[in-house]
Formats: C-alpha cells, structure tokens, sequence
C-alpha cells in the first residue's frame, strides 16, 4: 500500500565539490527521511579551499523551475540558500508567495572560504521579498550583523537582541546560530515574537571540516518540518543531526581546505 511521502524542495546555488549549496541540502534532506526536490539559482566552481566562478542560472529560469516542481509535487517546506542576485530573489519571492507551508530562509552570504554569495545590491532585496515570507530565519552571526548592519554578537545576550531586532523585519522566527562565536561551547538561540523559546548548546568539535554547516542545519530543519513536526522540535532534531554530521566530519578525506560534514554518517561509515 503506498504511503505518502514528505517532500521538500530546496532553491540554492551548487557547489561543484559537494559539500554545501544543493548538494549539501538534498544529502541533509534525504539523510533526515524525506523525498528532496531542487531549484538551482546558481552555479559555482567551487571546492574545500575557494569559490573561483559564479553563473547566475536566469531569473526566468529559476521561476520556472519552480513552476514544475511546485504544480506537480506537494511539498511540505522550502529551503532557500544562495539567492545571489535581485533578479533572482525578486523571481523566487513571486513564485513562492503563495506556498502554504513553511519556508526556511538561510542568508547565504559567504562561503566558507570567505567568497561572496550574494551580490551587495541584493541584500536590500533579501531584506524586502524574502524575510517576511520566512517561517523561521537561520543567520550564522556574522550574516545576522550584515542584515543589521552592526557588529557581530558576542554573547548569548546580544544574539537574543539581534534575533529580536531581526523579527522586527518579517520572520515569524529566527535562529541565531553560533557557530562563528567563541568558546569551547557554541549556542543557538532560537526566538519568535513571544521571546526565546530555545536556547540550544552544543560542545565544540576541534575539526576543521565543517563545509556546508549552515546549509545542512537549514535543509535539515525544513526537512523535518515537512514531515510535520513543530517548528521547536525541527530545530532540536536537526541540531542533533548536525552535530553528529560534525562530529563524523573526520571519518571523511574530502579536499585540501575546509572538508564537509558527514551527512550519512547514520547510513554508512
């Protein structure tokens, strides 16, 4: 007898080494038990150590990808990552307007090693289309400071100001990620208009093969919001996963530079 399937769809950018970007997304979403669709918004010629070449796939491009997937699948959550342009988000901000589930929007800004992902003239567009259409917001510190325009946080404290100044610009939710603080224990704080809701802490992993973090936390938690948990409960589960993605990071030898996280490391050593 056929069951029906969770579906969730990511729109991001690729990274040819496999390790962030879509690719990240639909091994996270997979790994955490749903069917994963993808839009591609951009292409880059990418690997643990740079970005060296970005293409913008067309505007008209992206909408009709979402055309098709979204006519025909029925999908539970969406993911954005890498928007990269104006053009793009206008595009993708049109298509998915009416999407009656949740959005998960991650603020792609900076590669790993340090290379734009999104041009500065789309920021402001970032800010105008794509954050009040998000269910939940998931800036790493420093992303949460561009959108602000402040410095990054340096305490749970601060997070908790910025994710409440972040609210204030359309999110129903926003989750400050912790990642780029200080400290052998690294916090998340997740927030809504009625305060913390979560404050999740985590152990530092002395690795330095942590490409696609960010990615991978995002599609995990749209992952497990189109399967239907709360929105609290997404988040503590694809920490979970997260954080043993890390932990198995070393298992991995991918590249020269920053490797990515272990996203099967539940299917295979």
């Amino acid at each position: 007898m056929r069951q029906n399937t969770s579906i969730a769809l990511t729109i991001a950018g690729s990274d040819s080494g496999g390790g962030a970007g879509i690719q990240a997304d639909l091994k996270a979403m997979s790994a955490n038990g749903v069917f994963a669709a993808s839009v591609l918004t951009a292409i880059t010629a990418q690997n643990t150590t740079s970005v060296t070449a970005v293409h913008q796939v067309p505007a008209d491009i992206v909408a009709a990808q979402i055309d098709a997937v979204l006519s025909d699948l029925d999908v539970g959550a969406i993911k954005l990552g890498m928007l990269f342009s104006p053009d793009i988000i206008d595009a993708v901000s049109n298509k998915i307007s009416s999407f009656q589930g949740a959005v998960v929007v991650d603020p792609v800004m900076i590669a790993k090693s340090g290379d734009a992902l999104l041009q500065d003239a789309a920021v402001s567009a970032l800010e105008q289309h794509m954050l009040p259409q998000a269910t939940l917001l998931t800036p790493n510190l420093p992303e949460a400071a561009r959108l602000l325009g402040t410095q990054a946080a340096k305490t749970p404290a601060e997070m908790a100001d910025q994710a409440q100044a972040l609210l204030a610009m359309g999110p129903k939710a926003v989750l400050m990620k912790g990642g780029h603080g200080l400290g052998a224990t690294c916090t998340d704080i997740l927030v809504n208009d009625s305060g913390v809701i979560e404050t999740i802490h985590a152990l530092r992993v002395d690795t330095k093969n942590t490409h696609g973090t960010g990615c991978t936390y995002s599609a995990a938690i749209a992952a497990e919001l189109a399967k239907g948990q709360d929105l609290r409960a997404a988040v503590n589960t694809a920490h979970a996963y997260l954080q043993g993605a890390i932990n198995a990071a070393d298992r991995l030898n991918i590249g020269q530079g920053h490797g990515p996280v272990h996203h099967f490391f539940g299917q295979w050593a």
